[in-house]
């Protein structure tokens, strides 16, 4: 779906008010609209322009997080062995889960649906091009797929606030360890 011609100031606004509630989202307990404006520096009216309510918001940062997620694949692929390159992606899914898990408590049971099907996908298929990419370097284990490991990291959204840091890097490198093929 191809996104309507904005100003470059318009466009320069909705990707401060993106990454302004990417901030908010990932970082604060409540989801609060004016909060999201102001560190955006722009008035509720230019929020509302872009984003005609909380859930519209929510749901664009969540895709924009997916997209970024699944972009980086390649060139991690490019710079780095399957099985690094699968380390440095996995550190950025504790980023997206962190604020997967703030935009799912703020929005209702039916976008999360739509919000959901449109990261297993993508997510799945990307991690699908690093698995196939150890398998074929002798370096992951034969027998695991994508649904595997997304299973593995679905505990993400689980943890609390206050664990996160201490957490979060850590047991994805257990997941790591477990995928690493050992002749």
């Amino acid at each position: 779906m191809n996104e309507p011609h904005r100003r470059a100031d318009a466009a320069e606004n909705r990707a401060r008010i993106l990454q302004a509630a990417r901030e908010v989202v990932a970082n604060a307990d409540e989801v609060r609209l004016n909060e999201i404006a102001k560190r955006a520096g722009v008035g509720q009216g230019t929020l509302y322009r872009h984003f005609p309510t909380r859930e519209a918001l929510l749901a664009e940062v969540y895709r924009k997080d997916v997209d970024d997620l699944v972009a980086a694949a390649p060139g991690l692929l490019a710079e780095h062995a399957p099985l690094p390159a699968l380390a440095r992606w996995l550190d950025r899914v504790a980023e997206y889960a962190k604020v997967k898990r703030g935009v799912f408590a703020a929005v209702e049971a039916g976008l999360w649906q739509d919000l959901s099907a449109h990261s297993l996908g993508p997510i799945g298929e990307t991690l699908s091009t690093f698995l196939d990419a150890g398998k074929a370097e002798g370096t992951i284990r034969p027998d695991i797929d994508a649904r595997d490991v997304i299973l593995l990291i679905g505990y993400l959204t689980r943890l609390e606030p206050a664990e996160w840091d201490a957490r979060a890097h850590r047991l994805l490198r257990i997941v790591l360890d477990g995928l690493r093929h050992h002749a």
